[in-house]
């Protein structure tokens, strides 16, 4: 092999944040290389959103957040907003459309988002190479010595680390970004599957047997913090919207709590319909408010009998009440094989927040989802990325060559 190839950037991971990182980096000139082990660039990009990529939020903001250090993300998304990526895909000839909660999606394919990253790139004189692995990386003099899985040898003075997290390993997804965090003396806020459905034990299953497929609208509660959205049943457990953002904060032996129906006053609900379908049974007249698989499901749970008329207002009121407060206890989730994100990762202690540039080494960057910053469910992960990327890119655009 021929002599060491010098860069003064290496970004390793063509997602969401590398791409945007490296285009910012080499604004000001700088020789930049990115790197990837699949065939194309933004593959989680392009299968995002149902093909059409949910690229913000227009409510984001730290709140929406989870990280052992709350406060972290608050710079890069304050000085790369919402606004200002949807600035750039306007500017890009890109029509997107609100679908609900603040959630924006490209109106044709999400991979208009990546053919708008790739220019930047290449308008910047980025070098992309695919199909390209980092097999070891070490430090010596301030330059940092990359082995590839071709068996050459890249340098560089500066490293930036967007490798994503665990999540949907079928697309090649590993931990590597963390093992190079733990070589320099980083540590790992412990990793675990977020945005992800949540299992339950056979005696449970079985009980939901009837019910895959089934959706209805509930407000979903872990530990404190709930969320109002679909709720679907599956034939492992529970999924839907509702579902995985409350699976976020969800820990092993904790319960669930559902609301189901949280926008409707049940109990008065029940009471009306008293007056009207007092003949009929209860399991039908809950039928009326819920889907009727759901409704015999919760008659046979309470061991409701009778007509509704039978029904006294303490008894509606406590029919009201198994809804709005129905606790489970799932026994697990579906893992990273269905995971959206990858909770937990680089601790931010450890990090700038203002450049996402490595306390410990100097010239190592990381961004995106390998960090302890996890959105929720809604664009939140990919304004991170772009936020992420910018700071760190716009960081290493600003400085000095030696």
């Amino acid at each position: 092999m021929s002599g060491i190839s010098k860069f003064d950037v290496i970004v390793m991971g063509a997602g969401a944040a590398g791409m945007m990182c490296a285009a910012q980096a080499a604004s000001t000139g700088k020789t930049v290389l990115i790197l990837d082990h699949a065939k194309a660039a933004g593959e989680k990009i392009r299968i995002s959103g149902g093909g059409r990529c949910n690229f913000t939020n227009l409510h984001c903001g730290p709140q929406n957040f989870i990280s052992q250090n709350p406060h972290f993300a608050k710079s890069a998304l304050k000085r790369y907003t919402q606004w200002d990526f949807i600035e750039l895909i306007s500017t890009n000839s890109i029509s997107w459309h609100e679908k609900t909660l603040g959630q924006l999606f490209c109106d044709d394919t999400a991979k208009d988002i990546i053919a708008m990253l790739l220019r930047m790139m290449k308008k910047a004189s980025v070098e992309l190479r695919l199909q390209t692995s980092v097999t070891s990386m070490r430090l010596s003099d301030g330059l940092f010595d990359l082995a590839l899985n071709d068996g050459s040898t890249l340098q560089a003075s500066s490293v930036v680390v967007a490798t994503g997290g665990k999540s949907i390993p079928k697309m090649g997804a590993t931990g590597i970004g963390y093992q190079i965090a733990e070589q320099y003396g980083h540590s790992i806020i412990e990793t675990r599957p977020g945005l992800v459905p949540l299992t339950f034990g056979e005696d449970t299953k079985q009980d939901f047997s009837a019910l895959p497929g089934l959706s209805v609208p509930a407000r979903v509660t872990a530990n404190g913090t709930g969320f109002s959205e679909g709720l679907l049943f599956t034939h492992r457990g529970l999924s839907g919207p509702s579902i995985l953002q409350a699976s976020s904060y969800w820990n092993e032996k904790d319960p669930i709590h559902v609301h189901i129906l949280p926008e409707r006053t049940l109990f008065e609900d029940l009471r009306a319909l008293r007056k009207e379908h007092g003949k009929k049974s209860i399991s039908n007249v809950l039928a009326m408010v819920l889907p009727t698989r759901l409704a015999d499901y919760f008659s046979d749970q309470m061991r409701l009998t009778g007509n509704l008329a039978d029904q006294s207002d303490v008894d509606l009121r406590a029919i009201a009440t198994y809804l709005s407060a129905w606790e489970l206890f799932p026994t697990g989730t579906e893992g990273y094989r269905t995971a959206e994100v990858t909770l937990g990762g680089v601790n931010t202690d450890q990090l700038s927040s203002k450049t996402m540039e490595s306390r410990l080494v100097s010239g190592l960057y990381f961004i995106g989802e390998v960090v302890d910053v996890t959105g929720w469910l809604g664009g939140f992960n990919f304004q991170w990325a772009w936020s992420s990327g910018w700071a760190a890119g716009s960081a290493i655009a600003a400085q000095t060559k030696n």
